[in-house]
């Protein structure tokens, strides 16, 4: 073999710890499906050489073509150059054994929610099988939707988000998991287009970042819809919302589900007389709380949130600027 056929040669685990290398170097932000260089460099690698994702060692060794490598350089280069997350370069997403399309009309999925929805909610839902009407609120890719059809066989899902964008995301995803006759994709401002109508249960990821967190925001998370994150100034907007106004939209024994990020001790100082329950996650205790329909009779004594008219007014204007 001569010296210029030796050094053509690229395997694999050459690319991928040249990868690795320059994302360090480079000091990205991870958390939009892996946390550390190495796992994202391992993960574009595998994914631009159309290899399974769950198989590195068997490949490591694999010769790859010039036209290969530079399908991995691409990649790389919007990585680092553009400081891109990863899932809106590959536009997908991950979430346990479940991929979801996504791209840069909604964020991308990472909830602590689908941890507890692949447990059935287990043990604080009794009876799954009592759950014939769920809402997944501010569904963005309709990921907590498609997770809440599987877990609950029985139950009809309304799928919201103010954003018509997000909600064609959610659309094509409900669609590649054949649950359009389960799962209805609407237009909705929080509770605002739902006309009364009660569920079961009722989860949500809303926008709970502060305003002051916000401004302080990596690149990689400033590419994703701001609407999907801010918050408002202590980052409650939404979640007072929810909290003052889900006892009209769950029947009798229905249960809210809400994930608010590390907020815990805020949130309780907010809200002190709500009997949050906060399951352990891998994210920690302190991430997601869930309440019964009975116990958030205490919403009304914490602070009140913005007029409604104002807030929508707000939000609207958001999503017109993301169209």
């Amino acid at each position: 073999m001569s010296g210029a056929d030796a050094a053509a040669r690229i395997t694999v685990r050459d690319l991928i710890a040249g990868a690795h290398a320059r994302f360090k170097r480079a000091r990205l932000t991870y958390g939009h499906g892996t946390t550390n260089a190495w796992d994202e460099a391992v993960y574009l690698v595998l994914h631009a050489l159309k290899l399974p994702l769950d198989q590195l060692t068997p490949f490591l060794a694999r010769n790859v073509t010039v036209r290969e490598r530079q399908r991995v350089l691409r990649l790389i280069e919007a990585r680092i150059g553009r400081r891109v997350p990863a899932a809106y370069l590959t536009r997908e997403a991950w979430l346990g054994d479940y991929r979801f399309y996504v791209d840069e009309r909604v964020i991308v999925p990472r909830s602590y929610l689908a941890e507890l929805l692949q447990a059935r909610l287990a043990p604080w839902l009794v009876q799954p099988a009592r759950i014939k009407r769920a809402l997944d609120l501010c569904t963005g890719s309709g990921c907590l939707a498609v997770l809440l059809a599987k877990a609950f066989p029985a139950a009809r899902v309304d799928a919201v988000d103010i954003s018509r964008p997000a909600l064609a995301v959610a659309r094509r995803n409900v669609t590649a998991y054949r649950l359009q006759r389960r799962v209805r994709v609407l237009q909705s401002d929080l509770f605002s287009a739902l006309h009364g109508k009660r569920y079961d249960l009722i989860v949500a990821n809303p926008p709970y970042v502060s305003a002051a967190v916000m401004r302080k925001l990596p690149p990689e998370y400033r590419r994703e819809p701001p609407l999907a994150l801010a918050g408002g100034t202590d980052g409650f907007d939404a979640v007072r919302v929810i909290l003052g106004e889900a006892t009209q939209q769950l029947t009798a024994d229905g249960l809210l589900v809400v994930e608010v990020g590390h907020n815990r001790k805020r949130l309780e100082a907010a809200f002190p007389h709500l009997p949050f329950v906060w399951p352990q996650t891998s994210g920690g205790d302190d991430c997601v709380f869930m309440l019964e329909r009975r116990d958030l009779a205490g919403a009304a004594r914490a602070a009140p949130a913005a007029p409604a008219p104002q807030r929508q007014a707000k939000r609207a204007s958001a999503a017109s600027r993301r169209r």
